[in-house]
């Protein structure tokens, strides 16, 4: 059992500090039991607590860190930034750079801006719709996170077509009344809702594949189906790439993979090098809606910020100058085959899911299509599956709920230790 005396007791002052003694609820463990671990540091694709264990590390602080930890590319570039200053509240030369990057990559996005978070990204890819079109209601889908604004802490009503419901306190019902929640992967549920909301409805937001409720992926057609919906009726179809963008592969988000061109694509985390940062663009007609030019009104202090902005461009020129995505791919072969072969050797039902480098394994013996197949996974077992690989030396995401990912850093040789880990947690379940 390692030793977690001082993570114990930094976790017992934030308690006295901070909400939860976390700044983000998952990190608080409330998914799988016991205490968080506190980071002193990272490299590659390992994580150090501030008791000296070393850990495995697949979450990759949620997605931003494709290169590892600490890639020497994006700290070269954050020290050059920052000797010529941490931030300037006037436009910076990195900004245009980083934005023609983004352009070059997404050819769906004409025009970007920058924001700080994927948060503020999808918050105000849906004001822009919204100012747009003249319209109010937005449509999501169940299990698809977007961000903590208002209009996005939904759920679904009583029923698929009824409006929703406020899902967090301090959300006023007035404004959860504007978005409509259905089940993902069901066209029936979408084709409905256009038929009968399809005048009022100002946009569609959609992850390009749901990573927030495991990992599922869109069925043959779907996405296809809404991109023909929000044509057939003026609605924007937004596509947020936040956790997809830039990691499925050189130019391939999901809109890549899937053959889609969305109006408005939001991004974050891997354009920001692991720094704070958020865009959203598309097309030039929307975008130019924006204030200064137009009427919709989005800022930010910090957007465009010189350290975030030099970390991105370092990110996106290593991405381009390596072989990392087809590393990455075989990685995720090696991982899924490995984990399916030790589950199915272990008798424990898991369903494993993959796109690229990003995954995630449900505890259950049914397909997993949408939030409520997710919702049958065993999350007792994935808890101890969890503190095993934990106490093993190997970081899994602190819930059921979230997609793992893979890095440039990691090796065959730890995917092949990570599974053969594995293996022997599983027999224990």
């Amino acid at each position: 059992m390692m030793n977690r005396s001082r993570s114990e007791a930094l976790f017992a002052a934030a308690l006295r500090h901070i909400p939860g003694g976390v700044n983000s609820p998952v990190r608080a463990f409330r998914g799988v039991g016991g205490q968080p671990f506190f980071a002193q540091s990272a490299r590659g694709a390992r994580v150090t607590d501030v008791d000296g264990n070393e850990y495995l590390d697949y979450v990759g602080t949620w997605g931003p860190a494709i290169l590892g930890h600490a890639a020497p590319a994006i700290i070269r570039a954050v020290q050059s930034a920052a000797e010529s200053g941490t931030s300037f509240g006037i436009p910076n030369p990195r900004e245009v750079t980083l934005a023609e990057r983004v352009k070059a990559w997404y050819p769906s996005v004409e025009k970007v801006r920058f924001c700080n978070s994927g948060t503020e990204a999808c918050m105000s890819a849906i004001r822009l719709a919204r100012g747009f079109t003249g319209r109010d209601t937005l449509v999501k889908f169940d299990g698809c996170y977007h961000g903590h604004a208002d209009a996005l802490l939904v759920k679904a009503g009583s029923g698929a077509l009824t409006l929703g419901c406020p899902d967090s306190a301090g959300v006023p019902a007035d404004v959860a009344k504007h978005t409509l929640v259905l089940p993902f992967n069901d066209p029936a549920a979408v084709r409905a809702c256009f038929e009968q909301h399809g005048a009022k409805i100002a946009a569609l937001i959609v992850e390009g594949v749901p990573a927030n409720a495991g990992l599922y992926l869109p069925e043959p057609g779907y996405y296809e189906l809404l991109t023909q919906l929000c044509r057939e009726h003026g609605a924007v179809f937004i596509l947020d790439e936040v956790m997809t963008g830039f990691r499925l592969g050189h130019g391939r988000g999901a809109q890549a993979v899937y053959g889609l061109k969305p109006d408005l694509t939001t991004f974050g985390k891997i354009i920001g090098g692991g720094l704070p940062v958020g865009a959203f663009g598309g097309r030039a007609d929307i975008m130019d809606l924006l204030a200064p030019l137009g009427p919709v009104y989005q800022a930010g202090t910090l957007s465009g910020n010189p350290l975030a902005m030099a970390a991105g461009i370092a990110a996106l020129e290593e991405l381009e100058r390596t072989d990392a995505y087809a590393r990455l791919e075989a990685l995720g072969l090696q991982l899924e085959a490995g984990m399916v072969d030790a589950a199915r050797s272990a008798g424990v039902p898991v369903t494993w899911q993959r796109i690229g480098s990003m995954f995630c394994g449900y505890f259950t013996d049914r397909p997993v299509k949408n939030l409520a197949d997710a919702m049958t996974s065993d999350r007792a077992r994935f808890a101890k599956f969890f503190h095993g690989l934990l106490d093993a030396g190997i970081y899994f995401a602190p819930s059921q709920f979230e997609a793992g990912f893979l890095s440039a850093a990691h090796t065959p040789q730890d995917v092949e230790l990570t599974i053969k880990t594995a293996a022997r947690v599983l027999r224990t379940l």
